[in-house]
């Protein structure tokens, strides 16, 4: 099953089961919430890749009340859960639109991704990487802030990656449906070490490439356009 028909059937109860799905929830994104340099006053343009129900965007839209945000995903029915957490908002905007579809135009001041770019085969990646890179602001210090999953570096490291993971979320109760139905999303997954992607992210140009954040397979890591 393609990765928008399996996103379209799990959209309305998406955040419900997201905080149980991700150890460490609230570290995870605060992390990539931390690595945001503008203020509260500032007028930026952001970007959110695979926005899903707008969850990412909306913790930030606390920060940067100012802010005018871009959302797009893949999945209609993910938006539509997005469109109904922003109403009333003028400066939120929507997409239908896939990762490599990205305009390389120099536009947003920020770029964020939440748990979608690790859907991409590797060769997509890095393509994704450098149109990133391009439609980044220049001079105003663009940042790319990516929360994602990351490969193992070796079999057994990925192995006890899914094995961690599998005993955190059935410690927090998350329904058994709900398991079986990350688990049958996760078989479209095409995650990189974080090696692989710290590397194509500096090959772009970026600047200060780094991580933030790992717990397992999850991971945080950004870069600038200065």
């Amino acid at each position: 099953m393609k990765v928008r028909e399996l996103f379209d059937q799990c959209a309305t109860g998406y955040d419900r089961d997201r905080t149980k799905l991700v150890p460490g929830f609230d570290e995870f994104y605060g992390a990539a919430l931390g690595m945001i340099p503008f203020g509260a006053d500032e007028n930026v343009r952001v970007l959110d890749l695979g926005a899903g129900t707008g969850l990412f965007a909306a913790m930030l839209a606390k920060i940067l009340p100012k802010a005018s945000f871009f959302l797009t995903d893949i999945s209609k029915a993910m938006l539509a859960e997005a469109e109904k957490r922003f109403a009333g908002m003028p400066r939120v905007t929507f997409a239908v639109q896939e990762h490599i579809e990205l305009s390389a135009v120099a536009q947003y001041d920020l770029i964020l991704s939440a748990l979608s770019i690790h859907h991409l085969e590797n060769h997509e990646k890095r393509m994704l990487f450098d149109k990133v890179f391009r439609a980044l602001r220049r001079g105003g210090g663009g940042v790319f802030i990516n929360a994602d999953q990351a490969l193992g570096p070796t079999l057994e490291e990925e192995d006890d990656y899914e094995r961690q993971w599998l005993k955190a979320v059935t410690a927090s109760g998350l329904p058994m449906e709900s398991v079986a139905q990350a688990r049958e999303r996760m078989r479209e997954d095409r995650n990189a070490t974080l090696d692989d992607q710290l590397k194509w992210l500096a090959e772009t140009g970026c600047k200060k490439v780094h991580c933030v954040y790992r717990r397992y397979r999850f991971v945080v890591y950004g870069g600038r356009k200065t």
